[in-house]
């Protein structure tokens, strides 16, 4: 039979396209009652593709509206992609690149500047334009080692800590995170679902135990830190699922509360900023230590000139950029004039490229976080001129990198 590639024609076909994607990622093919009943209620708002032969699903993939932080805090429109998978009855025939590329297309079409995703295996999606934008960090601190002063009253500096409930999480959370975005370039919009999951107060996977809420309040009251934990008896672990600050007072703040808690010996926490400065604020900063390094937010980029000129830039130049994008829209040549008040300015050119890059690497170039000159060593980058590379690292460049703190 042939294969059908086509979005869901309702929610009566999601337990078949759930079933595949269960599978690829080796959960229970069925999916619970409750589950279902959720994703069902939340079918409008996301858009689901699915490969179909002789009336059953054999490939999955969903995308949703998103909007990414862009270097100087603006907000750009992006095609979030996730759900992606192929039943293992029928790889190697093409079904991925089928829903991809349609998804993608439709994404240009709406306007999307940039598409979005979390790579589970690496390989997979630069062939589709797809490359690493940001990175992070796991870290694990031995509180006894840190040499922090537990004597000293918390929080250190202006302000106050307070331990909150969940509803108070939930009201003051969002808020927060829209000013904690206009200074994180990487960061993701987060919607009421996210806060209603961090907080349980909406859908809780199996084993969740109620976290640990801790409020930051400036010396005006304002809210300004917001720090979310599971404390585990046993191990004696403090795990962080989130830490959200838009002061350094009150990162300060929450840190030295993570690492002053009775009675527990180790913070663990994840996908942290990988210039974090967790170990400047630890009198030993042998104390933390990194138990992973990872490329976590992957960006295709879908229109050079709006992605480009959403961004702001830490120097000036010109360069002659040259793109090659034999599956989507954003071959060509540009170029890119970065002016001294740190806005750019994007122009297709029949000019020569003074550097030319395969579209998975101009993700590294986006955010700030991939440097010209390393990527002209690997041989990712072909330079034409001479300087171009340096001159691309004076204006691409960011003097803090980018960070994304959520997963989808």
């Amino acid at each position: 039979m042939p294969l059908d590639v086509r979005p869901l024609t309702g929610p009566d076909e999601l337990p078949s396209w759930l079933k595949v994607v269960r599978t690829a990622f080796l959960e229970p093919p069925t999916v619970p009652a409750e589950r279902l009943a959720e994703i069902v209620g939340s079918f409008g708002e996301s858009r689901f593709t699915g490969a179909f032969e002789d009336g059953g699903c054999v490939g999955t993939l969903r995308s949703f509206p998103q909007r990414v932080t862009a270097v100087g805090g603006g907000r750009v429109a992006a095609n979030a992609v996730t759900g992606v998978s192929v039943a293992p009855t029928h790889r190697r025939r093409g079904i991925l690149s089928r829903m991809m590329g349609a998804d993608l297309a439709a994404a240009h079409a709406r306007g999307d500047a940039v598409a979005t995703l979390i790579s589970a295996e690496y390989p997979i999606y630069g062939r589709f334009g797809f490359g690493p934008a940001t990175h992070s960090l796991d870290w694990r601190v031995d509180v006894a080692a840190t040499g922090i002063d537990r004597q000293r009253a918390l929080p250190p500096g202006d302000g106050r800590l307070a331990l909150v409930d969940a509803e108070t999480a939930l009201a003051e959370g969002p808020a927060l995170h829209a000013r904690f975005l206009a200074g994180q370039p990487g960061a993701l919009s987060r919607d009421a679902a996210w806060w209603r999951a961090l907080t349980g107060t909406g859908r809780r996977d199996p084993g969740w135990k109620e976290p640990v809420y801790v409020l930051h309040r400036d010396a005006d009251g304002a809210p300004a830190g917001l720090l979310c934990y599971e404390a585990d008896d046993t191990s004696r672990t403090a795990k962080v699922h989130d830490l959200l600050a838009t002061t350094a007072a009150a990162r300060r703040a929450l840190w030295t509360y993570l690492c002053t808690i009775d009675h527990v010996s180790h913070v663990e926490t994840y996908h942290r900023p990988p210039d974090d400065v967790l170990p400047l604020l630890l009198p030993d900063p042998r104390a933390a230590k990194v138990t992973r390094l990872t490329d976590f937010l992957w960006v295709r980029v879908l229109d050079v000139v709006a992605a480009f000129e959403a961004r702001t830039y830490e120097a000036p130049g010109s360069l002659v950029i040259g793109v090659t994008d034999p599956s989507g829209p954003a071959g060509g040549t540009y170029r890119l004039t970065a002016d001294a008040d740190g806005t750019g300015q994007v122009k297709r050119t029949e000019e020569e490229p003074e550097l030319s890059l395969d579209v998975s690497d101009l993700a590294r170039l986006w955010l700030g976080d991939g440097s010209p000159l390393a990527l002209a060593e690997a041989g990712l980058l072909d330079v034409r001129t001479e300087g171009a590379a340096a001159c691309a690292e004076r204006v691409l460049r960011t003097a803090r990198r980018p960070w994304c703190p959520d997963g989808f």
